[in-house]
């Protein structure tokens, strides 16, 4: 009998707003926009009907992290769309953003949803 071990969580990228010499970047809106040019990148495809075209892809999300606006990227993009991918990267390169790898935690539950 093997043991398996669980297969890995894709990693993240988080793209921070700040550049490497430590100032904020803008436009204060870049999050949202990055986010907002790749929501049609989803597992599964874009979603159809009305409003489909609404809301962020779960592969490339908007965030504020300790009052830094960031984009978080998840490396199942890469395999989904290596250009969309590469355009991302690319960005955070091209404006000299800090990068950083890192595994977003979920929320906390509220203590008082645990009752047995």
């Amino acid at each position: 009998m093997s043991s398996s071990s669980p297969p890995a969580k894709p990693r993240e990228v988080f793209i921070q707003g700040l550049t490497r010499d430590g100032r904020t970047f803008r436009p204060s809106d870049w999050s949202e926009r990055l986010a907002g040019v790749m929501s049609c990148f989803r597992p599964g495809g874009a979603p159809m009907g009305p409003g489909g075209h609404i809301g962020y892809s779960p592969l490339c999300v908007p965030r504020v992290i300790n009052g830094v606006k960031c984009v978080i990227v998840n490396e199942a993009l890469r395999e989904l769309e290596p250009m969309a991918w590469d355009f991302v990267m690319n960005f955070a390169r091209d404006n000299n953003l800090q990068v950083a790898d890192a595994c977003l935690l979920p929320d906390k539950p509220d203590a008082g949803s645990q009752r047995e």
